[in-house]
């Protein structure tokens, strides 16, 4: 499962604490986007930020390169933990249940 927890909570901070106050409606259509139902997706932690779309959120929420690799890197981590705790899962069932058939 991936994870996005950490790009969703600095997007959410970042528009709350903005001098503008975004709305989720008026971040999107600040930001290109048709609606704000994008917003709410990235704050919920349903996706992450598109490479294409991410220099437009740095300077629109004044978010720092450092910030936003910080948490992209940290969702990332945890995406991997997640799939590699489930590999290493899925052998072990693997494993015995070889073993249990002898």
């Amino acid at each position: 499962m991936r994870n996005f927890s950490y790009v969703a909570k600095l997007i959410k901070d970042k528009r709350l604490s903005h001098p503008e106050r975004y709305s989720q409606t008026k971040l999107s259509k600040t930001l290109g986007y048709k609606n704000g139902q994008f917003i709410s997706n990235l704050e919920r932690g349903l996706c992450s930020i598109p490479l294409k779309g991410m220099t437009n959120f740095l300077k629109v929420l004044n978010i720092s390169e450092d910030e936003l690799k910080t948490a992209i890197l940290k969702d990332y981590e945890l995406t991997l933990d997640y799939y590699l705790n489930e590999s290493t899962k899925n052998s072990s069932n693997s494993e015995e249940t070889t073993s249990a058939s002898f």
